[in-house]
């Protein structure tokens, strides 16, 4: 296993990351055996396990607290804020009032005093991140958190935070946890460039493009559009959806490609991504003890120019051919409100 510095942090952390959102409800409800899991990634070299309060509404915090038993000291452990964590107003989003209550639940999930990354799950135009970095800060000084960053943010919000940061005398956010995939390339634009900029970590997530890289669909394979897991939706899949026949297209490409150079279409996945001198570490999200074998088995892979070349090719720099699932959009594109005059004003204008 490989080793990186996370950003500015000092902090050392695998190439791989296990992320675990597929352990709970959503995905694996067997604890026992996302324990197993974890284990196997450990034993393996993973040091850094990446969860959120939301997965699963809490219990993929409670699993990995119960695997980490004996073993914290040599994790890094991440998890994250801001989903909606049950029924009623002020129990999402990143206002100080919430960030302040969900840590300490957090914490009492994962059965630990301590979280050495905690991140804000996405943006919220209601509150004003000034307040969002302050109250980060207050917990890294309270040493209830050992660093902080973002995930899924737009560049120009990441830029606005770092300067908010700064004029504040505030800490900063450390890393981002963006979308990318060889099929969603989108943050090589700006996202990836701004993080180099303000040397924050990246630790990226769906290697696998939300599953179109799993190896498991195919062109010419049929696709069972009813069968699938809550986490999982099949109808993606379908071939007649529109915007799949590029993504088909491209599969079967780079599935050729993997051939050629002896690996799975997965392991090349993850390897391209692990590639980009921007990112940190990327994350995989096994559901079972064979996937997390499969994924690992590639780790040691290194794909040289001319392999990063016929990728571009095939799905050129900074180009998406799917919105990745989760990825943020703005408000302004949302909430019709947000772009349209009162109506007031369109009559008398």
């Amino acid at each position: 296993m490989r080793y990186r510095v996370l950003g500015g942090t000092g902090i050392e952390v695998s190439v791989h990351c296990l992320g675990t959102m597929m352990f709970g409800a959503v995905g694996n409800p067997d604890h026992d055996d996302c324990g197993r899991i974890v284990h196997a990634a450990l034993d393996r070299g993973v040091n850094v396990v990446d969860t959120a309060d939301m997965y699963s509404a809490g219990e993929s915090e409670v699993i990995v607290g119960k695997a980490l038993r004996g073993r914290r000291d040599d994790v890094v452990l991440a998890t994250k804020v801001h989903f909606p964590m049950g029924e009623g107003p002020n129990r999402g989003g990143n206002s100080r009032r919430w960030i302040v209550r969900a840590v300490e639940e957090s914490l009492r999930r994962l059965g630990t005093d301590w979280i050495d990354l905690y991140q804000v799950h996405r943006p919220d135009h209601t509150t004003d991140v000034e307040e969002t970095l302050g109250a980060l800060t207050d917990l890294v000084r309270a040493g209830k958190i050992r660093a902080f960053g973002c995930s899924t943010f737009p560049a120009d919000e990441i830029v606005e935070a770092q300067h908010v940061a700064e004029r504040r005398a505030l800490g900063r956010f450390r890393t981002e946890q963006p979308p990318y995939s060889i099929l969603a390339r989108g943050i090589e634009t700006s996202v990836l460039p701004v993080c180099r900029r303000y040397r924050m970590g990246v630790l990226v997530w769906s290697p696998l493009a939300a599953g179109f890289l799993s190896g498991r669909y195919r062109r010419d394979r049929p696709v069972d559009l009813t069968a699938g897991r809550p986490a999982l939706t099949p109808a993606r899949f379908d071939p007649a959806l529109p915007g799949n026949a590029a993504k088909y297209a491209a599969v079967e490409d780079l599935a050729a490609l993997a051939d050629e150079i002896g690996c799975t279409l997965p392991q090349l996945a993850v390897a391209f991504t692990a590639a980009h001198p921007a990112v940190t570490s990327t994350i995989i999200g096994p559901r079972t003890m064979d996937q997390l074998d499969a994924l690992l088995a590639g780790a040691t892979l290194t794909l040289d120019d001319a392999v990063l070349d016929r990728i571009d090719e095939i799905v050129p720099p900074g180009v998406n051919l799917y919105q990745p699932d989760g990825a943020w959009s703005p408000p302004t594109l949302t909430d019709p409100a947000l772009r349209r005059r009162p109506l007031a004003e369109r009559a008398a204008a």
